[in-house]
């Protein structure tokens, strides 16, 4: 049976794998909750910090801590909040959600992820948002892959896997917003759950254990494919116990700024970056031909998606893309990189691609 804020969507058929359930907030204004979502992924110092937050509660305890092995906590505030009303499409059009908290981001906050923490009595959620470097402090710079972050990302419902759209409201979202919390299990990884196994048992029906501990334990059924805590958090927390300096960057910052990758001699990128724009691939090409070094501990490089002129909403039609994308028959189609209409394979820019041989192990596509 599914509680807390979880629920099952209209087509949801039980199972742990193909069933559709999702987190979201509750439209009963007595119930204790609390929730938050940042206006930006990230920020360099200097710039406003905005908070959007909803809650039961007239008041929440935030803080916020830089997150490491011993994360740095750089706010402990109270904030106010309200009761507001969360749409059916916030996980497509956003929550519209008050302002909260509006801050200025301090010169002294190093370059990092910083988790927000939002508690009342009964509830509490996290956030997160990204702090950028002014100059760079680090030989090294993590590039998040906020791309597949967000096509994962299934709190209101929606995902670029499955959604309330349609006329069944059982279909995948070929928009996503950012103005909405990330699901549970994106921001902290339960210390007891599972990862993604690379090969089922011969002659075993094919299993997702992760997937059946996300329905059982009410996380998110993607938290162990994309997020910051399945990735990057674990390769970034290894790189502190080596001593090895790093700063940090969103996809969606090298798709705005042809220099977000200027002044560093290398660049990183882990765990699974399967979403990327036309213009992130411009901007990392750009790089990579004026000298810099790629290291891509990474995988399944595969879709093309589109983001808005403000970054916060990601199309990607995937599947469906040749009948309903609007940029159908141009090479801005949103499918996968090696489609004609495309043509920009991925082996282009890293030399590799999701199309093939990407899923071996992976359960019910290829078990074995």
């Amino acid at each position: 049976m599914l509680k807390d804020f979880f629920i099952a969507g209209p087509t949801d058929d039980g199972d742990a794998v193909t069933g559709h359930y999702y987190e979201t907030a509750s439209h009963d204004p007595d119930r204790a909750q609390v929730w938050v979502y940042c206006a930006g992924l990230s920020y360099l110092p200097g710039e406003t910090l905005r908070l959007h937050a909803m809650s039961n509660a007239s008041a929440a305890r935030l803080t916020i801590c830089r997150d490491g092995l011993a994360p740095e906590c750089v706010l402990d505030t109270s904030i106010a909040t309200v009761f507001a009303e969360t749409p059916f499409d916030a996980a497509v059009q956003g929550c519209g959600w008050p302002e909260a908290l509006s801050l200025t981001i301090p010169d002294d906050w190093q370059s990092g992820v910083y988790v927000v923490t939002v508690t009342v009595p009964g509830h509490s959620s996290q956030g997160m948002f990204i702090v950028k470097a002014a100059k760079p402090a680090a030989k090294i710079l993590m590039l998040l892959a906020t791309g597949t972050w967000c096509a994962y990302n299934d709190w209101g419902g929606s995902n670029h896997y499955q959604g309330l759209t349609g006329p069944a409201q059982g279909d995948f979202a070929p928009h996503v917003s950012l103005q909405r919390p990330w699901a549970k299990g994106f921001v902290a990884w339960p210390d007891d759950a599972p990862r993604i196994p690379h090969a089922s048992p011969l002659l075993s029906k094919p299993r997702y254990p992760h997937m059946e501990y996300a329905r059982a334990k009410r996380i998110s059924k993607k938290y162990a494919s994309s997020g910051w805590a399945a990735f990057e958090r674990p390769f970034a927390l290894w790189c502190e116990t080596q001593g090895i300096a790093l700063d940090f960057t969103t996809q969606h910052d090298l798709h705005r700024d042809l220099a977000a990758l200027d002044g560093y001699d290398r660049v990183l990128v882990v765990g699974h970056d399967e979403y990327w724009t036309w213009e992130m691939r411009d901007h990392l090409e750009a790089w990579l031909d004026r000298g810099g070094q790629l290291a891509r501990f990474a995988g399944n490089f595969f879709w093309q998606t589109r983001l808005s002129t403000d970054l916060l909403t990601q199309t990607c039609y995937k599947t469906t893309a040749e009948a309903a994308d609007p940029m159908a028959g141009t090479d801005r189609l949103t499918s996968y990189w090696d489609h004609p209409s495309v043509a920009r394979p991925a082996t282009a820019t890293m030399g590799l691609t999701g199309a093939m041989g990407v899923y071996a192990g992976w359960s019910r596509c290829a078990a074995h």
